[in-house]
């Protein structure tokens, strides 16, 4: 066998123990970007082949979680490509405004950064008192980073311009508090989202959803893990309800494309529709 072969055998046996052990399935995951992640893991462990890797990983839990951080956790930061917030307000939130009682879902939200922009412009389009917003993905490390809305100071130079590229109406330091190292988003801003653990390869439906924001999750996924997402997601929204996907994905060449209207073709932005 080759060098490749054998990396690649134990990455499936690897998949395979964390299925067994813990219950997560990444076995339909991009097989290149979980190579990658796994391999940059091991750097910085005392294990130098992913086989020596898989009895501990099975005995230590803390070991797992490390690396369930490193494989699961996305680069984010709030307000993310501003020309997708832009089209957001000007070509969804009209029809989010139509509702007596909206809700949003972040699947894949990460450390939160984009769900917390999601509640600022909710703020300032006169929408967030009548919304519910659920944050959900699969690391719960991750999720509990989310929950307490601290992002590091040095960030929010960049934040602030992605905010004002987006069309911000105020200044993004009405939202946080800030000390010497950290910004802490406001309690006010925090009030109306629950997170919470959903795995995308496992879990059912969220129903009736009149947004679903799932950024940069799709390039993570194979070809047949990404059309049972788009199902799941399909079969979670209100009639003529809005998914908004990652600049670089597309649902441009799914068998579930029929089902979906682009109403903001660069930015990713689709309209649901019923057959």
């Amino acid at each position: 066998m080759r060098k490749t072969e054998i990396e690649n055998l134990e990455i499936k046996l690897l998949l395979e123990a964390i299925l067994q052990r813990y219950g997560y399935d990444f076995r339909q995951y991009s097989s290149a970007s979980i190579k990658r992640r796994i391999k940059h893991f091991l750097i910085g462990t005392d294990f130098d082949r992913i086989s020596e890797l898989i009895p501990h990983l099975i005995h230590d839990r803390a070991l797992f979680e490390s690396l369930m951080l490193s494989m699961t956790v996305t680069t984010t930061e709030m307000f993310r490509d501003p020309p997708v917030y832009k089209a957001l307000r000007k070509k969804v939130f009209p029809f989010l405004k139509t509702y007596p009682f909206i809700k949003i879902w972040h699947a894949g939200c990460a450390s939160g950064e984009e769900v917390y922009s999601m509640a600022i412009m909710l703020k300032e389009e006169g929408l967030y008192e009548r919304a519910q917003i659920y944050a959900t993905d699969l690391n719960e490390k991750a999720l509990k980073n989310a929950k307490e809305g601290i992002f590091p100071i040095g960030s929010i130079k960049k934040y602030t311009r992605n905010y004002q590229k987006a069309g911000g109406t105020k200044s993004l330091s009405d939202y946080y508090h800030a000390d010497s190292e950290s910004v802490i988003m406001k309690r006010g801003l925090r009030k109306n989202i629950l997170f919470s653990p959903h795995n995308l390869v496992t879990d059912s439906a969220f129903g009736e959803m009149h947004l679903i924001m799932c950024r940069n999750v799709f390039i993570y996924f194979d070809k047949p893990l990404q059309e049972r997402v788009l199902e799941l997601f399909h079969d979670s929204l209100v009639l003529k309800g809005f998914l908004c996907l990652g600049t670089k994905e597309s649902m441009r060449f799914s068998g579930i494309s029929h089902k979906f209207k682009g109403i903001a073709d660069r930015e990713n932005i689709y309209q649901a529709k019923r057959e």
